[in-house]
């Protein structure tokens, strides 16, 4: 772990310690137990069709600012409308300027599964992600070790949450694989130098063909064409698009319905 991914790691310790200045673990468990807006995230991935987790990000330590005026509930209703699957609401501050009340605020009126997109890195996020709202999280299997990578799936199953395990490598794709009720996230970001390369996909998706839960190709994809061919070459039919989707608003969402009309 080193360049990109540690500055944001050593960033993100800080701010989860905030979090527990204010909020007990016992004071989230009371705050889940209220809440009654709960989605199943990975029933809405559907074998027979393409389909898509749309992403909602003001910003990206590789874009930099990609929506000057970021209305998330804005942003989701579009992509609802257009007939995303789910949403992935980036909700790390420093560096893509998310917040996890943007959740909170998006479910108040989309009824569409949330992935509370963070870098987690100890159980106690997966109790606060909850307790804003999230029916998923993103295990990033670069960002940490195997013992930690269990106790945050542990506690997500023990919420009732999905879990999207994140692989960049063969030797992730392979441990991915002993997290046998999580979907699986191939990430075309290199997250220590941030460059896409779409090619990560073709070569991993043979080491986790025989997962039994859903597979995702993320990061890089640009076009509907990009699409068509995965989904023929590899038959993963998940999406998890971001940049691509937030720079086609405003023109009818033309990307996400040419997407989801894709043959699976």
């Amino acid at each position: 772990m080193s360049n990109a991914l540690e500055k944001i790691i050593t960033d993100k310790k800080s701010n989860i310690e905030k979090y527990k200045k204010s909020f007990t673990i016992k004071d989230l468990k009371k705050k889940i137990s209220l809440y009654n807006n709960y989605l199943n995230f990975k029933d809405k991935l559907n074998h027979s069709k393409v389909s898509v987790i749309a992403e909602i990000k003001k910003a990206s330590p590789s874009a930099g600012v990609i929506l000057e005026d970021y209305d998330p509930k804005s942003v989701a209703k579009e992509y609802f409308n257009s007939g995303a699957d789910c949403l992935s609401v980036l909700t790390e501050e420093n560096y893509f300027k998310g917040k996890l009340e943007d959740i909170t605020e998006i479910k108040k009126e989309i009824k569409l599964p949330i992935l509370c997109k963070d870098f987690f890195i100890e159980s106690y996020q997966v109790y606060l992600a909850r307790s804003f709202g999230a029916d998923a999280i993103l295990i990033i299997l670069s960002a940490v070790n195997e013992k930690t990578a269990r106790e945050i799936y542990d506690v997500a199953e023990e919420l009732n949450m999905n879990t999207i395990v994140e692989v960049h490598t063969s030797e992730e794709a392979k441990n991915a694989l002993n997290f046998k009720n999580a979907i699986i996230g191939i990430n075309n970001r290199n997250l220590e130098t941030l460059k896409t390369d779409i090619q990560t996909t073709y070569d991993l998706h043979k080491l986790v063909s025989n997962h039994p839960g859903p597979l995702i190709c993320e990061s890089g994809i640009k076009s509907e064409k990009e699409v068509e061919k995965i989904v023929k070459k590899t038959k993963i039919n998940n999406f998890l698009i971001g940049e691509s989707l937030l720079k086609d608003l405003g023109k009818n969402s033309s990307l996400l319905n040419k997407i989801l009309q894709i043959k699976a």
